[in-house]
């Protein structure tokens, strides 16, 4: 498996949301290794919104912390649905998801990591309203 490409590396061609970018991304190839799943797994993932994936030097690439071994983070595939009902496109979701927050010590991306992921779902949710 390739290392992640540092956030920094990667944006030639795109708008990045700012400060808070992804550490690192992963090429599609690399979350499948990562997921020990086949490629085409992987873009059925990305076609059902249960990941998301952004084209960054003419590659699609997945943040790497949205990838948490062996799964997808537990409460993306529901913050990405509940965006999307908001009317977010995937790129308005990066910003989001990479915003900092200090009631969230740090970023939603980050939180959903831990024990305050409810508390992102709730606040996607909200964006609905």
């Amino acid at each position: 498996m390739s290392e992640p490409v540092p956030a920094d590396a990667a944006p030639a061609d795109s708008d990045l949301p700012g400060p808070a970018d992804p550490a690192a991304w992963l090429t599609l190839p690399d979350v499948a290794e990562r997921l020990d799943l086949s490629i085409s797994k992987v873009h059925q993932l990305i076609r059902d919104r249960e990941l998301l994936a952004f084209r960054r030097d003419g590659v699609r690439r997945v943040p790497a912390d949205l990838v948490a071994n062996p799964t997808v983070r537990k409460h993306l595939p529901g913050v990405i649905h509940l965006l999307t009902d908001a009317g977010y496109d995937d790129e308005a979701m990066l910003r989001w998801l990479y915003e900092a927050d200090d009631t969230l010590s740090g970023t939603p991306a980050a939180a959903l990591g831990g024990h305050q992921a409810r508390e992102v779902k709730r606040r996607a949710q909200a964006l609905g309203f």
